[in-house]
């Protein structure tokens, strides 16, 4: 069964950046709704694949942009 990701704002690095402390490491996309969609093989809540997701605490920054570089193409592509 699809699921489609909750309706709600698009998820952003930008944004993300501007709510966490100067300094922090890249914040991840989890917005805490973690149930994946199989047709899609992403989470509706991030649209990270399991792959992204169980990288994500090993990863440095540059690998962690490359994820939400990711994640917002996935929306765009999904929701225009």
């Amino acid at each position: 069964m699809t699921t489609n990701p909750p309706a709600r704002r698009r998820l952003s690095l930008a944004d993300a950046l501007r709510r966490s402390p100067a300094g922090a490491p890249v914040p991840s996309p989890c917005i805490g709704v973690c149930r994946m969609d199989e047709a899609r093989g992403l989470c509706a809540g991030c649209w990270r694949t399991l792959d992204e997701i169980a990288a994500w605490g090993g990863s440095d920054d540059a690998t962690r942009r490359r994820i939400w570089q990711a994640v917002e193409a996935r929306q765009a592509a999904a929701l225009g």
